[in-house]
């Protein structure tokens, strides 16, 4: 069985970090050609590409992935060694990168996240920003997951894996009060705040006010959960939301829940890549039930 070369594995290694073939060379003081050379011969050793040329950059292969998730942890083990002996350091972490709609409720994403809070071996990487962007930051791998509210479309030509991860019933949530809220009528003189009119649970609400024929007094409709969930709390105005999204204010009594709304639901997805091999700590993250992601 052919042995592995370490050192085209570790010229691979420090190339795939900077994703400059001349700018490694640079740093490891070899040439642009010997740097390339020993690249390819990796390559010839797995039998598989594992850059490909973006512009002026190298971006990895689904194998070039694979091969970088099992470098980083043989030469970080390295340099972990030697500031053990050295300097008596600790272990270093795995790292998951994980991106999540700006849209998407705070509270949600820290349950997600909740089983790697007290690891001693991972560091998260957390980022908020539009789903086109992170979807766009997931393709080139430089987030490991996405999640997110809205679902994308799959197909032959789309790399994305969406799967629904959590639903919960959108409530008629405010503060507390001596008779109970009735629905539709109570909606008709109330002030409310939504979420944004372009959310797939906006659309939902909206459907449902015409089936009801009503039209409440909006006071504001916000995008940002966690902007809703502080108008939510510091207002008189009834709130229409994801209950998790003041999942703390119910907790302490300074929100109810006056009714959930027929057939209204917020979905939670996680999207990620088609890959060969699966993130151990991703499939642990999915592994939970949906009602352990709303309730942690």
């Amino acid at each position: 069985m052919a042995q592995l070369n370490y050192r085209h594995l570790y010229y691979f290694w420090r190339v795939a970090i900077h994703g400059n073939l001349t700018e490694t060379a640079e740093r490891l003081h070899v040439s642009q050609s010997a740097l390339s050379s020993q690249i390819r011969q990796l390559e010839a050793s797995f039998g598989q590409a594992l850059f490909h040329r973006v512009g002026r950059r190298l971006e990895l292969t689904e194998a070039g992935r694979v091969a970088l998730a099992y470098a980083e942890p043989i030469f970080n083990r390295g340099d972990e060694l030697m500031a053990v002996l050295r300097d008596g350091l600790g272990p270093q972490r795995q790292t998951l990168r994980i991106g999540a709609m700006a849209t998407l409720s705070r509270n949600f994403q820290e349950g997600f996240i909740a089983p790697l809070m007290d690891r001693g071996d991972v560091t998260l990487v957390l980022q908020s920003g539009r789903l086109d962007d992170l979807l766009g930051q997931l393709s080139t791998h430089r987030l490991d997951l996405v999640l997110s509210n809205t679902d994308v479309p799959r197909g032959a030509e789309t790399p994305w894996r969406s799967r629904r991860i959590a639903r919960q019933a959108v409530s008629i949530l405010g503060r507390p009060r001596s008779t109970p809220f009735q629905l539709p009528d109570d909606l008709v003189n109330a002030r409310v705040l939504l979420p944004g009119e372009h959310s797939d649970v906006r659309i939902a609400i909206d459907m449902l006010f015409e089936q009801w024929e009503i039209q409440p007094h909006v006071l504001a409709e916000v995008d940002d959960m966690a902007m809703l969930r502080l108008l939510a709390r510091d207002s008189s105005a009834v709130a229409i939301l994801p209950p998790v999204v003041v999942r703390d204010e119910i907790a302490d009594g300074t929100l109810v829940e006056y009714a959930h709304l027929p057939n209204v639901h917020e979905q939670f997805y996680a999207i990620s890549v088609r890959r060969q091999f699966a993130n151990p700590l991703i499939t642990e993250l999915l592994a939970r039930s949906s009602s352990d992601l709303i309730q942690s």
